[in-house]
């Protein structure tokens, strides 16, 4: 597979160039857009032509943009597929707040970072393990249905629309039903070895993977709590 390309929307010229340089200096090929329309042009239309090897498997997305803010981005990116989206907000206090509102972004990342750790996080969610090939494509349980290969959901007949994560993360859950999953082993399995972050993480992205499921944390369907250990796949198979 040959280099795997990274766009950068930011407005700010200087933190273009510095991610730029990283993500470059780990071989990632590097696109940059200064606001939102641009970066949805470029989906359209990729680099001066529209071909798959253009297309990004990953956006590093600043919320603060001056036409299109992130968030109305991201909502647009995940109307037209599942590339991975890493948000950037300018304020930590942010992060809880932007993953309940079930955006469908992959990460987050706090201004001012490390160009190092945010090389890092592109890397962890672009080595999210995907299921073995001998592993069914098709796993169903009491009204929910995941399709590893098409990655889709459905529940009660109505298909769900879930971010990378989301699915990687109910996909880790929903193979191992009944087994419990601490914070850190739902990290090193869906955000990858080594992840650098807050444990916590983990729960904002369950509460919003509930909150698209319909499934209540007081009398879950699906999704159960774990208390001071983590959690576990309740569904069993249909």
């Amino acid at each position: 597979m040959g280099p795997q390309r990274v766009l950068v929307v930011d407005d700010e010229p200087g933190i273009r160039k510095v991610l730029r340089a990283y993500l470059e200096r780990e071989g990632f090929l590097v696109d940059e857009a200064s606001d939102g329309t641009s970066a949805l042009t470029f989906f359209e239309h990729g680099p001066g032509a529209a071909t798959v090897a253009a297309t990004p498997v990953a956006v590093l997305l600043d919320i603060g943009l001056p036409d299109l803010d992130g968030l109305e981005v991201l909502r647009r990116l995940r109307a037209a597929g599942d590339v991975y989206v890493l948000l950037v907000t300018a304020r930590a206090e942010e992060v809880d707040r932007l993953v309940g509102l079930g955006l469908g972004a992959d990460d987050y990342v706090t201004k001012p970072f490390s160009p190092r750790e945010v090389v890092a996080r592109v890397r962890a969610v672009l080595r999210r393990p995907r299921l073995p090939a001998d592993e069914p494509a098709v796993l169903a349980f009491d009204g929910l249905t995941v399709d590893e290969q098409r990655r889709e959901v459905v529940r009660d007949g109505a298909q769900v629309r879930l971010s990378a994560l989301e699915f990687d993360l109910l996909l880790l859950l929903a193979r191992h039903p009944r087994q419990v999953f601490s914070r850190r082993q739902v990290l090193e399995q869906v955000w990858g070895p080594g992840h650098v972050g807050d444990e916590r993480v983990v729960d904002v992205h369950v509460r919003s993977l509930r909150h698209r499921l319909g499934d209540d944390a007081d009398d879950p369907r699906y999704i159960g709590t774990v208390r001071g250990v983590g959690y576990r796949f309740l569904g069993g198979a249909s």
